[in-house]
């Protein structure tokens, strides 16, 4: 439970870490953040609430739909509430704005593979799916629709949502889109574990 509890939290904070790096970049968001930035933007950023704040808030909001979806969270779910938008923002303090482009891409790409690499780990820990995760299953269990219409059609939802709101769209957007599935088909299995065997006479 120790290695669970380390890698899960772990990975949470570089998730985190890896959506301060997107953002930086400036060149395009992942879905999520698209909503969560247009959210920021129109609503948040007038009243004084952190860009983090609102991460953790759309992610409760995500986790309350899972109420007539009758999901239930695990420690992984909650954490993943608390701990990525507040990770985010002390990246986002630390990491300068207005960088040249080359370096510019060279945080978008950091934050994406960050983001792959995170994943796996918070995944593999095995405590519990994240708010968005968990609704996509929650859907699939509920209607017996096929997974794939059910994340795309929710992620397109996200999207359109979040740049009518304001949120950036750009190169990044669609960069992400086309390897965060491999990235997390390579390193989730290096980081899932297993339950262990106990011995048998």
């Amino acid at each position: 439970m120790t290695r669970r509890l380390t890698q899960l939290f772990l990975g949470l904070a570089l998730y985190g870490l890896s959506i301060a790096l997107i953002v930086r970049a400036d060149l395009g968001l992942d879905p999520w953040d698209v909503l969560n930035q247009g959210v920021f933007e129109r609503f948040a950023s007038p009243a004084g609430i952190s860009f983090g704040l609102v991460v953790n808030l759309i992610g409760l909001a995500v986790l309350l739909l899972w109420i007539p979806l009758r999901q239930k969270p695990g420690l992984g779910t909650v954490a993943n509430v608390l701990v990525i938008g507040t990770v985010a923002n002390f990246g986002l303090e630390w990491i300068p704005i207005g960088l040249d482009l080359p370096l510019r891409v060279g945080l978008l790409l950091a934050g994406i593979t960050l983001n792959g690499v995170a994943s796996g780990a918070y995944i593999g820990a095995g405590l519990g799916p994240g708010p968005r995760d968990g609704l996509m299953t929650g859907i699939v269990a509920r209607t017996g629709w096929p997974v794939k219409w059910v994340r795309t059609t929710i992620e397109l939802g996200v999207v359109a949502i979040g740049w009518t709101l304001g949120g950036s769209i750009g190169l990044g957007t669609i960069l992400y889109a086309l390897s965060i599935g491999p990235l997390i088909h390579a390193f989730l299995p290096l980081f899932t574990l297993q339950p262990r065997q106990t011995a048998t006479a």
